[in-house]
């Protein structure tokens, strides 16, 4: 098995004889493991999602997607963020920088129950996405089967030559005079089977097979030993469906997150019947979203902070609404002095607060579609915002506010630093350019 390590908007080539050594920014991978990335190029294009673009017959680039992608022929692409510049460091350091922030990011999006426990758990930031993901689910799995698993009981109906249970009496009359010896039966059974306890039995059996750390293999087999009694899910979504939650189960909170990252396989679109392999892949821009609402929610209580709000409308046809309105992060506070309301949009773009244009690598689309968020959801009264993610001396201030020409609103652009913390004097300084409340 071969495994390459890219980034966001890399390129990818099929390999040659004499070909360069793979980096960061440029793999070289076989043939037949080219090919399939082409193949799940042309589905996810048939759904709509852009995950990768041909740039020449042997040569594609990649997207705004982060991740695992496994093919058939056992070659492992792990997808990073491109936010490091290279300039910042030997490839291993940023590589090892930008697993660090990918591992954060996707513990605030998808609400993992990830905690680090201190120096030692930094060794984890040189692991592959899939083995970090691997090593979370062990652990959660291990911490369970201490704490004891949960039993249930489960209806079985079978034939026995003693009575136990309910005898099924309309059954048994229609027995031959041969068999009125064998009693068919109905009656529960107390066992581990259940279905939240299935689910992570194949989630383990999966482990098995895709772990190559030594550690995680090891714990992985221990698991699997303790545990031979429990079956494999023959149906996961109806499982899923049936995990149950409360008082009796909360030690199983920590591990179903994982358990449906692993058996889930995030993709852009669905791809069933197809081969995916243990394949993650995740937008970079619905990423930085729940990140930087994560962190507003976590740094302030005074603002309601709601996400992916849709309450308005573009047009009207007829009395039915149409072309819904969706801006990424609503803000909304109460008090004495009356309403304050703010519409935040989060890009995940580089942009360069020097540059000579004037216009910083923002785009007429955008601007176009905050104005279209100040008129219908704050009746151009208040602030709308960009948050865009800092880069070093290239932007790390806000920039000049512009003003719209129709109404009074104001937009305001603002560098969002990935490393912060909340309480660190930049998180309370980002803090304070976010909630400076100015009535336009």
């Amino acid at each position: 098995m071969s495994d390459f390590i890219v980034r966001e908007y890399a390129f990818i080539s099929i390999a040659y004889e004499g070909c360069p050594k793979s980096t960061i920014e440029h793999a070289y991978i076989s043939e037949k493991a080219f090919e399939h990335l082409c193949e799940l190029s042309a589905s996810f294009s048939k759904h709509g999602a852009k995950v990768f673009e041909l740039a020449g017959r042997k040569k594609l680039k990649l997207d705004q997607h982060v991740g695992v992608i496994e093919t058939p022929c056992g070659t492992r692409i792990e997808i990073l963020p491109k936010h490091v510049d290279m300039k910042e460091g030997d490839e291993q350091q940023i590589i090892q920088q930008e697993r660090r922030l990918l591992q954060n990011m996707l513990s605030v999006s998808l609400h993992l129950p990830y905690r680090e426990v201190g120096a030692a758990d930094l060794s984890q930031f040189k692991q592959p996405l899939h083995e970090w993901i691997i090593t979370q689910f062990l652990k959660c799995f291990e911490r369970l089967v201490q704490c004891g698993l949960r039993f249930d009981y489960n209806r079985v109906q079978e034939d026995q030559k003693f009575l136990r249970g309910q005898l099924q009496h309309a059954q048994y009359m229609r027995q031959p005079p041969a068999k009125k010896h064998i009693f068919p039966i109905e009656h529960d059974v107390y066992e581990v089977n259940r279905p939240e306890n299935r689910l992570i039995k194949t989630a383990l059996e999966i482990v098995c097979k895709k772990t190559k750390h030594a550690s995680n293999w090891k714990l992985a087999q221990e698991l699997r030993l303790m545990t031979g009694e429990i079956p494999k899910s023959l149906n996961v979504k109806q499982d899923f469906k049936q995990w149950q939650s409360g008082r009796l189960l909360v030690q199983y909170t920590e591990i179903k997150p994982w358990t449906e990252l692993i058996l889930g396989e995030y993709m852009p679109v669905s791809t069933q019947g197809d081969w995916r392999g243990m394949s993650l892949l995740f937008p970079m821009e619905k990423l930085f979203e729940h990140y930087v609402a994560h962190f507003l929610k976590k740094t302030q209580n005074e603002w309601e902070i709601y996400t992916q709000h849709s309450t308005e409308h573009m047009c009207l046809q007829g009395s039915k609404s149409m072309f819904r309105l969706r801006p990424d992060i609503f803000m909304k506070r109460v008090s004495s002095e009356g309403e304050a309301l703010k519409v935040a949009d989060t890009k995940w773009k580089l942009l360069d607060s020097n540059d000579s244009s004037g216009r910083y690598g923002l785009k007429d689309s955008d601007i176009q579609q905050m104005f279209a968020y100040s008129a219908f959801y704050l009746n151009h009264a208040h602030e709308v915002l960009m948050i865009y993610p800092a880069k070093g001396d290239v932007f790390n201030q806000p920039l000049q506010d512009f003003h719209f020409k129709y109404g009074a609103s104001t937009l305001r652009i603002l560098p969002f630093d990935l490393n912060m913390k909340p309480k660190c004097e930049k998180g309370q300084l980002f803090m304070r350019w976010v909630l400076s409340y100015r009535t336009c």
